[in-house]
């Protein structure tokens, strides 16, 4: 699966409450929460994300609460994929479970604002085409390709059923 995007830069520590504010989850609506995504510390960043931009950021992303919401958010305002050096565990959980991929990356600081970078995942390679800088991470693993593939893991376990 090949992701390419726009990025949008964040730092370290971005917790879930940066990610959608507590007052916002009385909606479960992807695209609802969407426009509202990362509005504590960009306010104007739903507007400015197109369908398939990913997200860049440092250490520690998606920490905080173990809120749902946090990843939906970020799907729901067209975010294909996240790339940081670090996630809290809930974060990596929660993404799988609605089809949002993303990679840890050591170097993310070498990726700038509105670079246009292109991800490999079965590959593991994230190539910054702005910069002409090919990464090497690790590769998703396929069955994390085909969950993501079907959007989420009740899709991809409703199929599985069948």
């Amino acid at each position: 699966m090949i992701i390419k995007g726009k990025v949008h830069k964040f730092g370290e520590d971005i917790n879930t409450d940066d990610i959608i504010a507590a007052k916002y989850l009385i909606s479960v609506d992807a695209k609802e929460l969407g426009s509202h995504c990362m509005e504590t510390i960009a306010p104007d960043f739903s507007k400015k994300v197109q369908p398939g931009d990913i997200i860049v950021a440092g250490k520690n992303f998606g920490c905080g609460s173990s809120r749902e919401h946090a990843p939906l958010a970020i799907k729901g305002c067209g975010v294909s994929a996240v790339i940081a050096k670090s996630f809290a565990g809930i974060f990596f959980r929660n993404s799988i479970n609605i089809g949002l991929p993303f990679l840890k990356l050591e170097n993310t600081e070498e990726i700038k604002d509105g670079d246009l970078v292109e991800i490999d995942l079965a590959k593991g390679v994230i190539k910054n085409l702005t910069q002409d800088k090919t990464y090497q991470t690790d590769p998703f693993p396929e069955f994390l390709q085909d969950i993501i593939e079907k959007g989420g893991l009740i899709n991809y376990v409703k199929q599985r059923v069948k």
